[in-house]
């Protein structure tokens, strides 16, 4: 057997309560392994310690698993009676067996042998303070992310000198085009419409640039967007029309107009705020330039952006009374945090402990690029944004050397890495302010549909940047920024763009097993680039999702009620041809 490839593990995301009564059981193997049977029951149930009886356990197999690039994932859920759980793993290959404990490996004679002490794998207790628990609200929402400043100006009566007149081409970081909070309240209809229930704002407070990720004050709504009104306004009026509003949260780093980093600069090492921030050499605090030579920490090596020091007791318990405020004053849903993996794990366990009394369904998202596990185990983030799903799905669509085995991979990869769930209400997106636009990718609408398909029916909560219901186009940072074309929103082209939006938007809140956790790859396809996968909800109802990402044709097996189609016809799908259909 390849004991290489076994591992499982008793905390994270191997051994953990889903709830109150059910506990996951995650185990890897190498792909010799063709069986795996858990024996499992309660640890006192040969009494305290164990006495003359031996302990057994009942013996169940493991079915579901997930093909990983060189493992497989086994996975079962069980309902201990008692909250506790003791247990060890059967594993079989063709032509062994071996059962796996805590500290090994051993044989059906070494298990058998009269005195020997197993070291059983052992969950004490299912602690329902320790459950990690996420908003339930979150699986069912659809997102819509919005650049304010490039969304649309609701005061075009404000003359302001600083504000570039609206135009749909390319942007940089410097113009100010004059979208604000009233603009984005007057578009509620509009989004309604289109079926959204949630909008996630990129940073709505005061700070000098147009994307506001340095913060000058964060106890204020940037002038230039609105005031506390309008928020209020605007949340008020979304949850009248279903949709929730998420905000953005710059704390890893402040601008260079943040008052304490002024008092700061002013008195240097005997200002009251000396340990707010991460300076390392006094004597540069005034130097203009990057921050390579180290004599402070920044956000990247942007001097102007001063990295905070999120160990500090004093910056704690000041964002935690900031982000207590935004919820009181606007009753805002969810934060999301720039920057979510540098920030202090200490910072963010005081913060969701604090939040979470104040507003307990409040969704608290993480801006974290890679996996994410350490701040996923319940005491910190939500969720994070799901960009390695982003990349992968780009990457299979980019690269026609990769055959489905390896999307396949890709996405079991991205569902293994954390608890169900943060699985149920991952923020899944295919491209955002910080990447170029979906559509730049290809200049290819089919293949832009089958990506946007993918989005829709996984597990998790899937969001669009604005504009993208018209696969509007831009490049990197800034050029994905452009300003949103309401003057070309009515054209033929775009309005059957956004009836292919409204209608993957609909079904995503119809149908169960498009927003359900569970999913397979049957393989019934013997075309290496069409993929082929099964959604399932817990009544049983199956969804199949086919995309046929090669050039050549493939005759559809089987039968169903088709829900949505893309060069489909007469059962056969036609390169970067879709097929979403009720099995």
């Amino acid at each position: 057997m390849e004991f290489a490839g076994v591992y499982h593990k008793t905390s994270e995301q191997m051994s953990y309560p889903l709830d109150e009564e059910r506990l996951v059981i995650n185990l890897k193997t190498g792909y010799d392994v063709k069986r795996v049977f858990i024996h499992h029951g309660d640890p006192f149930e040969a009494g305290i310690l164990g006495g003359n009886e031996k302990w057994t356990g009942k013996r169940e197999e493991i079915v579901y698993k997930k093909r990983l690039p060189h493992q497989l994932w086994w996975t079962t859920t069980l309902i201990p009676p008692y909250k506790r759980c003791k247990y060890y793993f059967e594993l079989q290959t063709e032509k062994e067996v071996w059962y796996y404990f805590e500290d090994g490996f051993l044989t059906e004679e070494q298990i058998n042998m009269d005195g020997r002490m197993l070291q059983c794998f052992t969950v004490p207790w299912m602690n329902p303070a320790d459950v990690n628990r996420t908003p339930e609200w979150v699986n069912s929402t659809v997102w819509y992310q919005i650049f304010p400043d490039r969304f649309c100006n609701g005061t075009p009566e404000k003359k302001d000198a600083d504000i570039v007149p609206w135009q749909t081409g390319k942007v940089t970081n410097k113009e100010k085009y004059g979208g604000d909070l009233e603009g984005i309240r007057r578009k509620l209809p509009y989004l309604q419409d289109l079926g959204i229930t949630g909008i996630y704002l990129n940073p709505i407070m005061e700070a000098e640039t147009n994307h506001k990720y340095d913060t000058t004050d964060y106890t204020k709504i940037d002038p230039s967007f609105g005031d506390d009104g309008t928020m209020r306004h605007l949340v008020s009026e979304a949850h009248d029309r279903g949709i929730r509003i998420m905000v953005d949260a710059v704390f890893n780093h402040c601008g260079r107009k943040f008052a304490p980093w002024l008092d700061v600069q002013e008195k240097g090492r005997e200002s009251t705020y000396a340990d707010w921030f991460m300076v390392q050499d006094w004597s540069g605090i005034r130097k203009m330039g990057d921050t390579r030579d180290g004599r402070f920490y920044s956000f990247a090596f942007a001097d102007w952006m001063p990295k905070l020091n999120t160990n500090n007791e004093e910056v704690i318990r000041y964002f935690c009374q900031v982000c207590e405020g935004w919820i009181r004053k606007y009753d805002i849903d969810g934060i999301r945090f720039d920057v979510g993996n540098e920030v202090s794990h200490r910072f963010l366990k005081r913060m969701r402990e604090h939040l979470k009394k104040i507003k307990p369904d409040i969704y608290l998202l993480g801006e974290i690029w890679h996996d994410a596990s350490q701040w996923l185990t319940g005491d910190e983030y939500d969720s994070v944004m799901n960009y390695p799903l982003m990349s992968g799905i780009h990457d299979f669509f980019l690269d026609q050397t990769m055959g489905k085995e390896e999307f396949e991979n890709m996405v079991n990869r991205c569902y293994t890495m954390y608890m169900q769930q943060n699985n149920n209400v991952l923020f899944n997106l295919l491209d955002s302010h910080d990447t170029e636009r979906l559509m730049n990718r290809f200049h290819d609408l089919d293949k832009f549909y089958q990506q946007l398909v993918v989005l829709f029916t996984l597990p998790g909560s899937p969001c669009i940047y604005y504009g993208t219901e018209i696969a509007m186009e831009g490049g990197f940072d800034p050029d994905c920024r452009r300003c949103m074309p309401w003057d070309e929103i009515g054209s033929e082209e775009n309005r059957e763009r956004i009836g292919q939006m409204k209608k993957l938007i609909r079904l995503r809140k119809e149908e169960e097993t498009f927003r359900s956790l569970h999913f397979h790859f049957p393989g019934n396809y013997e075309n290496p680039r069409c993929v082929e996968y099964i959604k399932l909800d817990e009544g049983g109802q199956k969804t199949e999702i086919l995309l046929n990402c090669s050039e050549v044709p493939v005759k559809v097996k089987g039968t169903g009620e088709v829900l949505f189609a893309r060069n489909y016809q007469n059962d056969i799908l036609e390169k970067n041809g879709t097929l979403i259909r009720r099995i």
